[in-house]
This record gives C-alpha cells, structure tokens and sequence, in this order.
C-alpha cells in the first residue's frame, strides 16, 4: 500500500495514494474542457476513454523525497478547446483542491493529453 503521510503533535496520518487519485480525479472531470481520463495500453499504444469507477487508472500519484505529492494526468480533452488554457485551468483547480483536502504540497502536476473527444 503505497501512502503519503505527515506527522502531527496528535500522531500521524496515512493517506493512500488511492484516496488522493480519486479526488484529483473528480475535481479534474468538473474542469471544462476535461471529458475524462485517458487508459493507455503500453503494448497495443491504444488510447480509450475510462469510466468514472476506473478513472484513477489514468492517474498517478507519487511522494517525492520532500514529502510533497507529484500527479500524472492522463487525459481526453473536448475538441477545439485551448489546450494549454484546459491544462491551466486543471492545474490551478487540483493544486488547490487536492492541498487544501489532503494538507500535502503539490510539487508537481504532469499533464499529458491523450485524446480528444468531441462532445454531443
């Protein structure tokens, strides 16, 4: 079990890397702009849209050494959207959200667009 964990004048708190995904990944879909996650097959190089059950497959959390948190996005944007103003907009909303509901820095946030869907 892969976690992130601080320490307070209580005790310490574990948060698996799980729970953390999973709200990154419900703020990420409220985005505009963002239609969902991206599940990539490394062997087949198939790209497919995943569901909301499954979505923290398309992210990736990590620890890094200074005990701050790093997220890999994987993405399906909606066609003829700005790119880098959705990759903004996705930034600024998981940045505060995710720092303000797990008390961890973000170091970083890797967007990567794998996608692009047009919306009906």
């Amino acid at each position: 079990m892969k976690s992130s964990s601080m320490n307070t004048h209580m005790g310490n708190i574990s948060i698996d890397n799980e729970v953390i995904a999973q709200y990154a990944g419900s703020v990420a879909t409220e985005c505009f702009g963002i239609v969902g996650m991206a599940g990539v097959n490394m062997k087949d190089g198939i790209v497919r849209l995943l569901r909301k059950e499954s979505m923290t497959r398309g992210i990736t959390v990590s620890l890094t050494p200074e005990h701050k948190l790093s997220i890999d996005f994987h993405v399906v944007v909606s066609y003829g959207v700005n790119i880098p103003a959705v990759a903004s907009n996705l930034i600024e909303s998981v940045k505060y959200k995710v720092e303000k509901f797990a008390g961890l820095e973000i170091e970083k946030i890797n967007i990567f667009v794998e996608g692009v869907r047009q919306i009906d």
